[in-house]
């Protein structure tokens, strides 16, 4: 298995400055996340095994492969929503299922999830869903809450979005509207479920950059995405889960992994090879 260690502006309809990209130092920083021995299932029944990786500040992992594989499932159990079957999951130096619920509850603020759906509270409206977070774990007055919530809609491009309900916005915008939530503490980690998938092209590619940006300030992500457009733009690191072998079968730079990695991982990369770059 290929198991190689490395890693590499704002969308157009972006209209606040975000600071400046960050020295990236790999060699000396700790990894925020790390799968050890992990086993991931329901019941009796064993969906990957024996799954061990890690994600740096700074870095894009994409989760990958064929629809049935745990892709969704992987990222339930990393930001702890399911009990792994066997194994550990690291946040830092923290064995996370390990660790009794008040520390569990601290790291979780520590990461932002994006659900696939999006899962904004339709009660409220989307800078109420944004602010929610920082109302409930960060010490802001009302006043600063609105403001940072405005900020972090303008940054993923939804600047008049801030008093429209859930509703009232496009499969892409409540997406971005998802991102926009996940960003609401600032954390070091992310973690994204299939954030471009039903996008358009131009919308798809301004989330890219958008993810680009916040990997060069030193945000660690996480993506589950069969979008090959986005594995490649992002991406800096591929695992890949093979649905029949249950266990990863590659992990390493997608173009790397195209050119010489397993015969089904090639296949998985190569298609729509001729639409690369159209975008």
């Amino acid at each position: 298995m290929n198991d190689v260690q490395t890693a590499p502006p704002l969308p157009s309809a972006c209209a606040v400055p975000l600071p400046a990209p960050a020295a990236k130092d790999a060699t000396a920083a700790a990894p925020l996340l790390r799968a050890e021995g992990l086993s991931i299932g329901h019941g009796d029944t064993i969906i990957q095994r024996d799954l061990n990786f890690s994600l740096q500040p700074g870095e894009v992992l994409v989760i990958a492969g064929a629809s049935g594989c745990g892709k969704s499932t992987l990222l339930r159990h990393l930001v702890g929503l399911q009990t792994p079957l066997a194994g550990r999951v690291w946040h830092g130096e923290v064995d996370f299922y390990a660790a009794d619920p008040a520390a569990q509850s601290q790291l979780r603020q520590r990461f932002g999830v994006m659900f696939q759906g999006g899962a904004l509270w339709s009660s409220m409206t989307v800078g109420e869903n944004v602010m929610l977070p920082m109302q409930l774990f960060a010490p802001y007055s009302p006043r600063e809450c609105e403001a940072l919530a405005r900020y972090k809609l303008a940054v993923v491009g939804l600047p008049d979005a801030f008093d429209l309900a859930p509703s009232a916005l496009s499969g892409g915008m409540r997406k971005r509207a998802a991102v926009a939530r996940a960003l609401a503490l600032d954390p070091p980690l992310l973690f994204l479920d299939e954030p471009s998938a039903g996008l358009d092209p131009m919308s798809s590619a301004r989330l890219d950059t958008l993810l680009q940006h916040l990997r060069d300030t030193g945000t660690g992500l996480v993506m589950v995405t069969h979008e090959l457009e986005s594995i490649f733009a992002v991406a800096d690191r591929l695992l890949f889960l093979d649905v029949h072998e249950r266990t990863m079968t590659a992990l390493g730079p997608p173009q790397q992994l195209l050119d010489s990695g397993p015969d089904t991982v090639r296949e998985f990369l190569s298609r729509g090879d001729d639409s690369r770059g159209s975008r």
